[in-house]
């Protein structure tokens, strides 16, 4: 399997997606990945696995300072049931570990639901691989994956 670079890379330029990738170091937290960056939390999304209950999954594109809303997520897939899976299953359907994790060269293509705060954003996304990021314009983004846009998020309630 190649790496996550090249696998991004590829996906991206098959889309007709631009893409820059930024290295930084490893980072504890994605709060410590946006001071690195330089940027706010929210400029950075996360890129969710989510599991429907027949086995099949999708991503969802979450600014780094909000949290899935689930019960909207649910309305917005038209489904009763979704949950995070496992790391393990994370990383056996995408190629990626946790906090790498990005639609872009996934082994998997799956549907896309983005937060509608994104738009028209600049983010920064996993890149396949820790201690890389990858920065895009999020409208690109969501044409390129045919996403979805909707309010799927609520503030962040701390753990």
């Amino acid at each position: 399997m190649t790496n996550g670079r090249s696998r991004v890379t590829e996906d991206a330029a098959a889309r007709g997606l631009a893409i820059e990738f930024v290295e930084r170091t490893a980072a504890r937290s994605l709060e410590e990945a946006a001071s690195i960056l330089g940027i706010s939390p929210g400029d950075i999304v996360k890129s969710l696995v989510v599991k429907r209950s027949d086995d099949t999954f999708l991503f969802a594109l979450v600014p780094g300072d909000r949290q899935i809303a689930w019960a909207k997520l649910r309305a917005v897939v038209g489904v009763n049931k979704l949950q995070l899976p496992s790391a393990d299953v994370a990383l056996a359907n995408t190629g990626y570990e946790r906090g790498t994790i990005t639609p872009l060269g996934s082994t998997t293509a799956w549907p896309v639901f983005a937060d509608s705060r994104i738009v028209g954003q600049r983010v920064s996304l996993g890149a396949g691989e820790h201690g890389l990021s990858v920065f895009v314009d999020a409208d690109a983004l969501i044409a390129a994956y045919d996403a979805t846009v909707a309010d799927i998020t609520e503030e962040l309630v701390p753990r």
